[in-house]
């Protein structure tokens, strides 16, 4: 009976949880109505509202209903100020104001997914939340589009539920490129909003109708209110401008799908997964094929993305700008972790040393981390400030550090011999493939320490360069020479033809060492994860991950003192990733390579030439250097003019 004895019950209540409800009290105002005076709730909401109150102080009836200007809009999540009328006993009225906070979430509840006698995972319990990236990891097989596609509802798990948000809406990166031929490339942007394509067609189809009726009509007016309200006036353009933001030129927006190339499709494909900016968004390998502008706008794009994304990536540059925690799938569980992939791994595996040096104390190892923390904090600071880098900040927590039991590749490259003072000098080069011209007047020499990172808007030209390095093409012009000293090993983007017998993988490496015994090839093998009875696998049905392996095998076996690697890191998981990298930050000899890992050429190259069909550029910079540097940015664009 006492109306400032309620608000203070509820103020107290503020920032609780209901458990199953999501519903938090934010602020309470109170205030007299007529006895029985009772406001309607049309909310979607109304539901969590009745079972909540009523539990919680046993009210006969109530109704609510949103107050239009306490709409705030959706950030981490949707808050809206609700008036909330209660009909106590005929004495009094009473009008109790609350602001509402409704958490919206992807909510994975006991979940199983099992192949026969392979459990993928089992017992997973976990929640996505808006505002958040949420950057899946694992190695190859682990189950990490198994899980994007449990989501999406693509797969039907063993056991357990996947539950989102009342209306949300769900949007993935297909990765079907022929599903859209019939239609045209803007038409098959705006179907991924679906409820906003399917009220497109319904009016067309109304308005296109002879006998026009008041039922229509009807239906027609309800129809241009759906319509207005998802913003489908300016559907058409903001497709079109997310379009030409992905590189899909204005021209091919009218054109079929059917008459795109693979790598346009691509593009069309995740712009999209994009429209219409969808409350969870799921996204398979969403850098495939695009070039590094193209990655940097969709960094950006993300990195201020104010709902949930899910993404599975090998691009550890781009999980680094995008994400704010990590989803690691290994040995059959999945655990979640505050922080991008790089903070991810190197407290992981700072924790795997302390769990391994028995001889400190745990206040010792407290310490080591949070000053591991302030570290990377204070590293990340210094680098472009997204939004997504300002959120994992927050986050970051001793508590969730975890040593990491994956098993890393040992790839350790032991040169034979020390390069001598020549390592290889190229005058003049130039290549045309079908009468199409992929580079000309190439000239460079390489100095003893060089690790040279090669680039090009076509990436045949790169590939076309390595083959006539190493001797399996011929140039047009030019003139390459190798070092007396110089052992190099080759590493080729198209590795197949090395793989066409019935060779076991043991028999397969016997045949580029001098030491043929089983024991001495076994040792290699182990360090490239074969082992037991991998061995006598028939290299003819290894995977693409588990040729790359068998090469670098081969390549450790030859003891280079200079590598040529062609786009090393196709078809390797992010753990092999890292130790191939970490192997050619320490590698002692010369390095010629391509990759679209921006990380991985980051941290390696001292130098970068990128060539094109007129000339090159040559500088001695790191790659993030290069990519942002002016008189780089006018020299190329002189070039291709």
């Amino acid at each position: 009976t006492d109306p400032v004895r309620y608000a203070n019950i509820l103020n107290k209540l503020s920032y609780r949880t209901f458990s199953g409800d999501f519903l938090a009290f934010r602020s309470v105002s109170v205030g007299f109505l007529r006895p029985g005076s009772l406001i309607r709730c049309n909310s979607k909401d109304n539901f969590l509202l009745r079972s909540s109150l009523k539990n919680l102080f046993g009210l006969r009836s109530f109704g609510c209903a949103p107050h239009a200007a306490g709409i705030s809009g959706r950030k981490a999540a949707i808050r809206t100020i609700f008036f909330i009328p209660v009909r106590f006993p005929r004495s009094f009225g009473l009008l109790l104001q609350f602001q509402i906070q409704i958490l919206r979430m992807i909510t994975v509840s006991n979940l199983e997914v099992q192949y026969g006698k392979r459990v993928l995972f089992k017992d997973i319990n976990l929640k996505f939340t808006p505002g958040n990236c949420y950057g899946v990891i694992g190695a190859n097989g682990a189950g990490k589009s198994t899980f994007l596609k449990v989501l999406s509802g693509e797969v039907t798990p063993s056991r357990g539920n996947v539950a989102f948000g009342p209306g949300e809406r769900l949007s993935v990166l297909k990765q079907d490129h022929f599903a859209y031929d019939g239609f045209t490339v803007l038409d098959t942007v705006l179907m991924g909003h679906q409820p906003l394509w399917e009220t497109m067609k319904e009016k067309e189809a109304l308005y296109a109708k002879p006998d026009f009726s008041e039922e229509d009509g009807l239906r027609a007016g309800e129809l241009e209110e759906r319509f207005a309200e998802m913003q489908g006036w300016n559907a058409e353009s903001d497709a079109a401008n997310l379009l030409s933001s992905l590189g899909v030129r204005e021209a091919l927006h009218g054109q079929l799908m059917r008459d795109l190339s693979a790598k346009e499709k691509v593009r069309v494909l995740l712009a999209q997964a994009l429209f219409g900016k969808p409350d969870n968004l799921l996204l398979d390998e969403p850098t495939n094929d695009l070039d590094r502008t193209t990655i940097a706008w969709l960094e950006n794009y993300l990195s201020n993305y104010e709902n949930t994304v899910l993404v599975v990536s090998h691009d550890r540059h781009f999980l680094d700008s995008v994400c704010t925690h990590t989803v690691d799938i290994d040995y059959s569980d999945i655990n979640l972790f505050s922080g991008n992939y790089s903070f991810w791994y190197e407290s992981s595996q700072l924790a795997l040393r302390q769990q391994q040096n028995q001889n400190k104390k745990a206040e010792e190892k407290k310490k080591e981390l949070l000053e591991f923390i302030q570290r990377f904090s204070a590293n990340v600071a210094k680098s472009k400030q997204t939004t997504s880098r300002r959120k994992m900040l927050e986050r970051l927590n001793i508590e969730e550090i975890k040593p990491s039991m994956r098993k890393y590749p040992g790839i350790i490259f032991q040169p034979e011999r020390e390069a001598g003072t020549k390592i290889l000098g190229v005058d003049e080069l130039s290549k045309t493939v079908n009468g199409e011209r992929l580079f000309s007047d190439v000239s460079f020499t390489v100095e003893k320490g060089d690790k040279i990172a090669f680039l090009a808007r076509d990436p045949r030209a790169v590939s076309a360069l390595f083959d006539i390095l190493v001797g399996d093409d011929k140039a047009d012009s030019g003139v390459v020479e190798w070092g007396t000293t110089i052992n190099y090993a080759y590493l080729p983007l198209n590795n197949a033809p090395w793989f066409e017998s019935q060779l076991s993988i043991v028999d397969w490496l016997a045949q580029f060492s001098s030491d043929t015994s089983e024991l001495y090839l076994r040792g290699y093998l182990g360090k490239m994860l074969f082992s037991g009875e991998e061995i006598y696998k028939k290299v003819s049905v290894l995977s693409g991950g588990e040729k790359v392996r068998c090469m670098v095998a081969k390549m450790m076996i030859q003891q280079p003192n200079t590598l040529v690697l062609d786009s090393p890191t196709n078809h390797l998981d992010l753990e092999s990733i890292q130790a191939f990298n970490n192997s050619l930050i320490n590698f002692k000899g010369n390095v010629l390579m391509s990759s679209h890992d921006h990380e991985f050429v980051n941290t390696v190259a001292n130098r970068i030439i990128e060539l094109t069909p007129n000339g090159m550029v040559d500088r001695y910079m790191e790659y993030d250097d290069y990519i942002t540097d002016e008189v780089v940015a006018r020299r190329l664009e002189a070039l291709w003019a």
